[in-house]
């Protein structure tokens, strides 16, 4: 996300995102796949998708080794194997999910996907990668709700002027007081 907290400028444009991609260093690449080996499942709203499949990797589906779960009402169109449509809650289908065997589940999108999760105390780690850019507006990762975190006391700083924050739900706001 932008420094300011969007995951695209006010058109739905990524273009951000891609502006130092050729500084990123071996680490982060590493880091990244010792993640996405643990992950089994990836869980993603109809917009994050069809910017994947047409946008950022049209050629090359970059979750096809997983099981893909898309949120959607309408019919689309889908080429990858493993990628299923449902049209139910997302919270109720994380539910579903966590009930049945295997390893973690990727939430991959922006507040329409992540905003019913947090209300619902289903996400339990957040790994935000911050970039340093300030959109000024556009579209946000959160909607306005208040949820207190535990940052994990290991922040990574890539090459490219990024950073990786990581996040638990946390329970340090019960029973204190704020300033």
């Amino acid at each position: 996300m932008s420094l300011d907290g969007y995951i695209a400028d006010e058109d739905g444009s990524i273009d951000f995102l891609n502006l130092h991609d050729s500084e990123l260093n071996g680490t982060s690449q590493s880091d990244f796949e010792d993640f996405y080996a643990e992950v089994d499942t990836v869980v993603m709203g109809s917009k994050t998708y069809q910017q994947v499949v047409t946008e950022l990797s049209p050629e090359d589906y970059p979750y096809s080794n997983v099981i893909s779960y898309v949120l959607t009402s309408q019919s689309i169109k889908v080429q990858e194997e493993n990628v299923h449509l449902v049209n139910e809650p997302i919270d109720a289908l994380v539910k579903r999910l966590r009930e049945a065997p295997g390893q973690s589940i990727w939430i991959v999108g922006g507040s329409s996907v992540v905003t019913p999760l947090i209300a619902a105390n289903l996400i339990d780690e957040y790994i935000l990668t911050t970039i340093p850019v300030i959109l000024g507006r556009g579209i946000p990762l959160f909607q306005v709700q208040e949820k207190w975190l535990e940052l994990v006391p290991i922040q990574t700083s890539l090459k490219n002027g990024y950073i990786q924050s990581v996040y638990h739900k946390g329970t340090l706001s019960e029973g204190i007081e704020r300033d």
